[in-house]
């Protein structure tokens, strides 16, 4: 065990590397506390602690904890996931997607990741209007609203945030895997 730690310290790329990956994992913690405007955050916390043991709970548990404080990362990466299997689904019953994997080559699997990416969007945006739209109608188990000022511009601004948040995450995810472990 020493030996391989010592041969980590030692490789100046890998320690990049792991340094790298490091300093993106810190940047997405730090984003999970960046609350979405608008919302209430004590009355999310009191929504959130009367939930724990339900489908919300599970939902926050995979957006690490976004969910619960409602942050700009609250959606997470489940959209890409999605958008991924979404897509590795239409390749192989799509003659097009399948000549573009199988014949095209590197630019082939490019388009696909791109498209892979706008479907990311597509499904971010659905999932933050549908969130937008349900945290007007939430309280808290005292009765405080969630969002204290319901309306058009609250919606538009949730969307825009947590489609923007997933976006980021999913730009880190690419980064890591470019320039840090992968």
């Amino acid at each position: 065990m020493i030996p391989k730690m010592e041969n980590i310290a030692g490789s100046k790329e890998l320690r990049n590397k792991i340094l790298f990956t490091f300093a993106m994992l810190i940047v997405y913690r730090l984003g999970i506390h960046i609350p979405v405007p608008g919302i209430n955050g004590q009355a999310v916390a009191d929504f959130f602690a009367n939930a724990q043991n339900t489908l919300f709970g599970l939902f926050d548990m995979f957006s690490g904890g976004g969910l619960s404080r409602l942050s700009v990362f609250a959606l997470g990466i489940m959209p890409y996931i999605s958008a991924s299997i979404i897509l590795q689904l239409l390749v192989v019953v799509s003659p097009e997607l399948e000549r573009l994997k199988k014949e095209e080559g590197e630019a082939g699997r490019k388009k696909i990741t791109q498209y892979t990416r706008y479907l990311t969007v597509l499904i971010t945006l659905v999932q933050g209007t549908g969130i937008a739209f349900g945290l007007q109608k939430m309280t808290s188990p005292t009765g405080v609203a969630v969002v204290p000022d319901p309306g058009v511009v609250f919606i538009f601004t949730t969307v825009i945030t947590l489609t923007t948040g997933t976006v980021f995450i999913m730009w880190l995810g690419e980064q890591i895997t470019s320039r840090g472990i992968a």
